[in-house]
């Protein structure tokens, strides 16, 4: 089993709170627009981390702009920009189809959004929300989950107050 801790959107805003919600995770994954590098060395240093690029990132090399990869037997895919079920964005929708994850993280909208898409194999959609103090959301959430066995469980969701 492997828990994880979600954010996305931090704008340079690391809210001291998340070390405490994810003091229980093995890993931390960050769906995008990090802002100041500080903050992906902040988490860097506290959990392994799985981090990509957002839109306001796009100056940093160090950054994926996505990452695909195996965990607990899920196929995940984490990208910053890709849209929403059934409206995904015009780059991600050909992959989707093609070759559709078990699980596909996006964050950008600063929307908190979990759910399935029967359209595309059943993948579970998940957008953290925003976690940071920049956007027109009201609420600053990041999410907590596990995986484990090629299940998704135990999912939470951290509200981190008003921005």
């Amino acid at each position: 089993m492997t828990r994880i801790g979600l954010l996305s959107d931090t704008h340079s805003y690391l809210d001291p709170a998340i070390f405490t919600h994810f003091e229980t995770c093995d890993e931390i994954w960050h769906a995008g627009d990090v802002g100041a590098l500080v903050v992906a060395e902040q988490l860097r240093n506290f959990r392994p981390l799985r981090i990509v690029s957002g839109n306001i990132d796009r100056e940093s090399n160090e950054l994926p702009v996505d990452q695909r990869f195996i965990l607990e037997g899920l196929d995940v895919w984490m990208t910053h920009i890709g849209g929403t079920p059934p409206n995904y964005n015009p780059t991600t929708r050909p992959v989707l189809r093609a070759n559709p994850p078990d699980l596909f993280i996006c964050g950008h909208s600063h929307i908190l959004k979990v759910v399935r898409d029967p359209a595309m194999n059943n993948l579970l959609f998940i957008n953290p929300g925003a976690a940071g103090k920049t956007g027109f959301h009201v609420m600053r959430t990041a999410i907590r989950f596990s995986l484990d066995a090629g299940r998704i469980l135990d999912m939470q969701v951290i509200e981190l107050g008003k921005k």
